[in-house]
């Protein structure tokens, strides 16, 4: 079995700086990664474009991956570093503005390729509305998509895929949910587009985690899985299966039927004084004892015929023994 591919959100690792670079002005991204190369497991990275490449370079970045012994596992847009995207990227109403989003998205593309990349994250934040009778719905949906396929167009051998996110920053994102997703990759029609589910994002888009990643598979592509967790109310970025343990079990049940072999993500958040480090290598930990209980899992006649019968009592008690067993 291959060797599990582990990232995590590299600005979780800016938490206790003054701590861990005693003196040090200035963080990179260089620095970043180093610090999360030391976690054991953390064996991918995700890089944010175009801010994680300020005072650095394509090139220096990629020989701290090969010196660290770090995948790329991809980059990600970041579109809040420019105030003109407040009322959004692809959505804009300036058209200059829409263009510089594409454009600015066609260089980190440019970037990734140069690192021997092949994955583009796109999570629109800025793309939304918050008031009634504050947008053309149907302008907004027909920006969002050109946009979308003419990026995805750039380079056709990287996949770009989208993240979605119910709200935040505006009160309604375009594409909130798995449905809205899916069409926007429907109808750009791009062979490399596909979808990033955020297990946060899912729960509060009211959505069942593996339920998402069955209808990511039959419609499109599962391109990125990053797990986190939370109440549902919010993007919590709380450490993995610690809220959901259930619910992030029965998501790694699907994705080892789907045969998912990306990296998994920590899109978690080390708030409150927390040791970034120590959170990551918790994270990585119950996501190892939750995928050696789904690989168990899988297989379970008992548990397939319980499901078949859509009967809950019988499912519980097999999974709850699968998950509890050293309870009794």
């Amino acid at each position: 079995m291959a060797t599990p591919l582990y990232a995590s959100r590299l600005n979780s690792f800016k938490v206790g700086a003054d701590q861990y670079w005693p003196g040090k002005n200035r963080i990179t991204a260089v620095d970043l990664l180093e610090r999360a190369a030391a976690v054991e497991g953390l064996n991918a990275a995700d890089i944010n474009y175009p801010d994680h490449f300020e005072g650095t370079s394509a090139a220096e970045l990629s020989v701290t991956l090969e010196r660290t012994d770090v995948t790329l596992n991809g980059l990600a847009m970041r579109y809040y570093g420019d105030p003109a995207f407040g009322l959004g990227a692809f959505t804009n109403p300036d058209p200059v503005v829409r263009q510089a989003a594409v454009d600015l998205t066609k260089r980190g593309i440019d970037a990734l390729a140069e690192m021997g990349g092949d994955l583009m994250t796109l999570w629109l934040g800025q793309d939304g509305f918050d008031y009634p009778f504050q947008a053309d719905y149907a302008r907004l949906w027909d920006h969002t998509v050109a946009a979308v396929q003419e990026v995805a167009g750039h380079n056709p051998a990287v996949d770009v895929a989208i993240e979605y996110k119910p709200n935040e920053p505006r009160a309604y994102s375009l594409i909130g949910d798995v449905g809205t997703a899916l069409l926007a990759v429907r109808e750009a029609g791009n062979s490399n587009l596909g979808i990033t589910l955020d297990f946060a994002h899912v729960l509060y888009a009211d959505e069942m985690p593996a339920h998402a990643a069955v209808l990511v598979d039959r419609h499109s592509r599962l391109l990125g899985i990053q797990l986190n967790d939370g109440y549902g109310k919010r993007d919590d970025g709380l450490m993995a299966g610690s809220v959901h343990p259930v619910q992030t079990l029965e998501l790694l049940v699907e994705l080892e039927r789907i045969g998912y072999d990306r990296a998994v993500y920590f899109d978690t958040f080390p708030d409150n004084g927390l040791d970034p480090q120590a959170e990551t290598q918790a994270n990585i930990e119950a996501v190892e004892r939750l995928r050696a209980i789904a690989r168990t899992l899988i297989d379970d006649a008992d548990l397939a015929a319980a499901i078949a019968r859509q009967d809950a009592p019988t499912s519980q008690r097999i999974v709850g023994k699968a998950l509890y067993a050293q309870a009794g």
